[in-house]
């Protein structure tokens, strides 16, 4: 399996080399948050072991069991004299998908960052369970670029007015956006919304909504990080294409893929 993973991983990060070259864009600029829900924890403690940091999860109840878990064994391995691995090579958890308002709480524990809010009444109750914890949290404003109904995110017309209200929460800070782009094997739309979200990004950098912490652009995942890379992203959602020959699908799938 580790065999099997370290080559995924060669592999995906040759491409978004390649593709971060034919940008023209530094491939420091781009880093990559492997969503692991479809693996088992055996794969993400071989993940940790090989150096990464950033895991994504869609489901909040999920998160926190991961990264519950994940903290356990990592504390158990610095008992071992051969062990490498300290407290600060804990994930930094992300969450991509959808976040009801009573799953905050929980979910604060363990996650580095939010990429998924989208209504101003999430934003205000991560805001208060931030003081109640005396944290500060990291949040993206996610943007149905697509306007796609299916899927969450605030729409492109109210989405600088929902990051102006964002940005005054005092335990809240805004570092950018996320979208999705459709699924489908046309790039023309997928390329129409990553660029119209990297230009309501600078849109919003521009006013100076979120001052200099609104830096980070969440787009693409295993079937278009390459033209989200094009486009501006500085965060990629990818998941299956660094676990393809070792997928072993943990409970229900949904429909936020990574």
């Amino acid at each position: 399996m580790k065999h099997q993973l370290r080559s995924n991983v060669d592999r995906v990060m040759e491409r978004i080399h390649a593709a971060c070259d034919r940008a023209g864009r530094r491939r420091d600029q781009v880093r990559v948050v492997i969503v692991t829900k479809y693996v088992a924890l055996d794969v993400i403690r071989s993940l940790l072991e090989m150096g990464w940091r950033d895991l994504g999860e869609s489901r909040p109840q999920e998160l926190c069991r991961r990264a519950a878990a994940t903290r356990e064994w990592v504390e158990r391995q610095i008992h071992n004299p051969a062990n490498t691995l300290t407290l600060d090579d804990l994930p930094r958890w992300h969450l991509v998908g959808h976040l009801q308002r009573n799953k905050v709480k929980p979910v604060l524990k363990w996650a580095h960052v939010i990429h998924s809010v989208d209504t101003l009444r999430l934003a205000e109750e991560i805001n208060a369970q931030s003081v109640e914890a005396a944290v500060t949290t990291d949040v993206l404003l996610e943007v149905n670029v697509a306007g796609e109904a299916h899927k969450h995110g605030v729409a492109v017309a109210a989405a600088v007015h929902l990051a102006e209200m964002i940005a005054t929460l005092k335990r809240v800070r805004l570092c950018g956006l996320m979208a999705m782009a459709p699924l489908t094997d046309d790039p023309a739309p997928i390329r129409r919304v990553f660029e119209r979200t990297g230009e309501l990004f600078d849109e919003i950098r521009h006013e100076g909504i979120g001052g200099d912490d609104f830096t980070e652009l969440s787009m693409g995942m295993t079937n278009d990080f390459e033209h989200a890379i094009e486009f501006g992203a500085t965060l990629l959602r990818i998941g299956s294409a660094f676990f393809e020959g070792i997928m072993q699908p943990v409970g229900e799938q949904v429909g936020e893929e990574e």
